[in-house]
């Protein structure tokens, strides 16, 4: 009896042993979840996939009862292959702070061209619409300054002193006063000094495709950018894009005083004009004095011999002159582009600017040096004395909208939006741009 119990225990142990093994080596295959939790916390989701890849490969095995030894080297070869796959896609993955499109850059990117001639005191002018142009532009700007000898060396210094940081967003060509035709001296006089330049760019600037010629005395309230894309709605035969001289006939200076033929009802103002020189160089000119048409370089000096005595505005003149014999060739754009005292001393009477805000100010007369427009003067001297690298809102906004205050009892300055409603929309989308969007975490 004592022996039949003593072969019942026995048995019953050799059988919880067996169970013991049984159960305790299949757990043993597979490690406890929180450790597989605790190593992958810190793992990018590449990194995961590829171990859950490496696991479902290795249960495939098992449940297919691959021999031990095979099974050893069919995972070594399988682990290998994933490693191949990790680094290949490692090396094609950009890292974070490489995000931006190189290859883009690497193939061009699109430049706007800025022309300006400057003569006489006009540097510190110059070097304000240039900051202007920079402050809120997008894409980079090459610039192509005309100027005298004196003030040549004198543009190179300052322009090289500029922070670094804004330097990387333009390059620079500076150009002597050159007459391709005619006599010279009677051209740089023919209006403000120099200002006729404007009309030898299509010559002098022979593998430039377009460009925006302005004023010394012009200023940008919103990225170029924007005026530069006019060059997209021009149609077939369009070459040139300028805003009208004034919007109201019945005051406008043409439609009153001028003594020659000029562009439409007003005609136009060409301190900001958009140029496609490529088309300017290939077109024949319609004038009433050859038959057939006559280039470009060919038509400006007998058009100035025949109409020299005529003219009161020199340059601006010509142009108006050309257009009006060759109106197809012309686009116009709305007054907010080319905005002057003349549309808010005599009243507002430019509604693209009530309605949009000023998109770039001409401070013709010489309102910018003087107190008889206060509200051209403040924007002015808000952009001039702004340093670089100080916070645009803080340092030039919030000092713009509290020197504007003392503004408004001005004709001018009445409608404060008119010159500070595109200044706040820039900002806010330069803000958006560089605060919202750079905080968004990388898309995937």
């Amino acid at each position: 009896m004592r022996v039949n119990c003593k072969i019942v225990v026995i048995a019953v142990c050799f059988g919880v042993f067996l169970l013991l093994y049984f159960f305790g080596g299949n757990a043993a295959d597979e490690p406890p979840l929180k450790e597989v939790e605790e190593d992958n916390s810190y793992q990018s989701s590449y990194e995961l996939g590829n171990k859950v890849a490496s696991k479902l490969i290795i249960k495939s095995h098992d449940e297919l009862h691959v021999p031990p030894k095979q099974q050893l080297t069919e995972r070594s070869k399988e682990r290998k292959v994933i490693n191949i796959g990790r680094n290949v896609n490692a090396k094609s993955r950009p890292r974070a702070d490489a995000r931006r499109p190189v290859s883009r850059h690497a193939r061009g990117e699109e430049i706007m061209h800025l022309a300006v001639v400057t003569c006489g005191n006009r540097l510190d002018e110059t070097l304000t619409m240039v900051k202007s142009a920079l402050l809120f532009s997008i894409k980079k700007i090459k610039f192509h300054i005309f100027a005298e000898d004196p003030l040549a060396s004198q543009f190179e210094k300052e322009l090289n002193q500029w922070p670094r940081a804004v330097s990387a967003k333009f390059q620079y060509s500076i150009y002597p006063i050159t007459f391709s035709v005619g006599n010279a001296e009677e051209w740089k006089k023919l209006f403000k000094p120099c200002a006729a330049q404007r009309l030898f760019l299509p010559v002098i600037l022979k593998e430039v495709d377009s460009l925006l010629y302005v004023d010394t005395d012009v200023l940008f309230l919103r990225p170029m950018d924007a005026i530069w894309a006019f060059l997209k709605a021009f149609n077939s035969t369009q070459l040139a894009a300028m805003a009208p001289e004034h919007e109201i006939p019945k005051i406008g200076w043409y439609s009153r005083f001028a003594r020659h033929p000029f562009y439409g009802v007003t005609g136009v103002n060409s301190g900001v004009m958009l140029m496609n020189l490529t088309r300017i160089r290939s077109t024949l000119f319609e004038n009433s004095m050859i038959p057939g048409g006559l280039s470009w370089e060919n038509l400006l000096h007998p058009l100035y011999q025949k109409y020299k005595n005529h003219i009161t505005w020199g340059d601006q003149d010509l142009l108006n002159i050309i257009f009006h014999y060759n109106p197809e060739c012309i686009y116009i754009f709305p007054c907010q582009w080319n905005y002057r005292p003349d549309h808010c001393m005599y009243g507002s009477n430019c509604k693209g600017a009530e309605d949009e805000g000023v998109s770039i100010l001409h401070g013709n007369r010489g309102v910018y040096h003087d107190d008889k427009q206060p509200a051209f003067k403040v924007v002015y001297d808000a952009i001039h004395d702004f340093p670089f690298e100080d916070n645009l809102f803080q340092s030039l906004f919030y000092p713009l909208q509290t020197k504007f205050l003392e503004t408004v009892n001005t004709l001018c300055g009445r409608l404060p939006q008119v010159f500070l409603k595109q200044v706040e929309k820039t900002m806010r989308t330069m803000y958006e741009k560089k605060v919202v969007h750079r905080g968004k975490p990388p898309q995937k």
